[in-house]
């Protein structure tokens, strides 16, 4: 993390609810509220909010560490920032840093509180992905996570089933604990999900043979086939095994992985919430899927995203090491 002298507490200020950095505070009542704005009525998804808020703030902090107003931020400023910050983290890191800020600037701009973009012309640090990092299962492995489930307990059928829909509709895991009782839904002879995405939108796909069991033996158990506006997904309290109406939120489901993997016996490093996705997508493509639609199923923008999650070549590569016999 980059290593600022000035005192936090200092740099911040508190406006209702909102924190504020002192340098946006001190341009006035037009700035101040077009920062609150920016975060309020721009931006939607609380965990983009969240981390642009996060790097934001360090921005500014750093802004008031050199005695810098607002009116006085130019394009050496920032460049000289991000100069700094790549000596610390990660150039992922600092591209979603300079995201943030461009931003907010041009929010600013666009509310007349600032004449010109100063972020505008500062390149971020060159960084191409051409294979994600986030580790996924085998076949096999997925299997034996799915057997070592106990399915005489609610909570076993709950967990089975969310990590079904993670599988076999490649969801992420925020879509998948939105989704309400009535997002699973019969349409003509099959059943489909419907899943809640990003930005508000719908995505909704025909649900596995497989998958349509699981989701059936667990909302018969649970008891909510009536509940349609329920949440699917659903937290229990405590030990007692009592389901309550409250959603599941992402750190619980991570908390659930990690749980179920480790009572598989199976030794995976680092698997999370979206290694599920990745394993979907790359079980699909070994199967002669094609990256199109796995591109349309997991409802990416870019076909390069989808490409992130294919772990096919992984094996290809392996085979072709293992002919340097020596």
């Amino acid at each position: 993390m980059l290593l600022i002298s000035t005192p936090q507490n200092s740099a911040i200020v508190t406006l209702g609810n909102a924190e504020l950095p002192v340098v946006v505070s001190a341009a006035g009542e037009r700035a101040t509220y077009r920062f609150v704005e920016f975060f309020t009525a721009q931006i939607r998804n609380p965990n983009t909010r969240r981390a642009y808020h996060t790097d934001i703030s360090q921005f500014f902090l750093w802004c008031h560490s050199q005695n810098l107003k607002l009116h006085q931020i130019h394009s050496i400023h920032v460049a000289t920032y991000v100069e700094q910050l790549q000596r610390h983290v990660s150039a992922p890191t600092v591209k979603q840093h300079m995201a943030a800020i461009r931003k907010l600037f041009d929010w600013l701009v666009v509310g007349h509180v600032m004449e010109t973009n100063p972020s505008q012309a500062v390149r971020g640090p060159k960084y191409v992905v051409k294979r994600g990092k986030t580790p996924i299962l085998t076949p096999e492995d997925t299997r034996a996570l799915f057997d070592s489930i106990p399915t005489d307990t609610l909570i076993g059928l709950r967990d089975r089933a969310l990590l079904a829909v993670m599988v076999y509709s490649f969801a992420r895991v925020d879509a998948a604990a939105k989704m309400r009782v009535k997002d699973y839904y019969p349409n003509g002879k099959r059943w489909w999900i419907r899943l809640h995405e990003k930005g508000g939108k719908h995505h909704e796909m025909p649900a596995h043979h497989t998958l349509e069991q699981y989701l059936d033996e667990y909302i018969e158990a649970a008891g909510i086939k009536d509940d349609p506006k329920g949440f699917l997904f659903r937290t229990f309290k405590g030990k007692t095994g009592t389901m309550t109406e409250n959603r599941m939120l992402q750190t619980y489901a991570w908390q659930m992985v990690q749980r179920r993997v480790a009572a598989a016996g199976l030794s995976l490093s680092g698997i999370c919430n979206h290694s599920f996705r990745g394993t979907g997508i790359t079980t699909y493509l070994k199967n002669g899927g094609t990256l199109e639609k796995a591109q349309q199923m997991a409802n990416h923008e870019s076909p390069r995203t989808t490409k992130l999650y294919d772990r096919t070549d992984d094996e290809i590569s392996l085979d072709e090491v293992e002919k340097i016999i020596i």
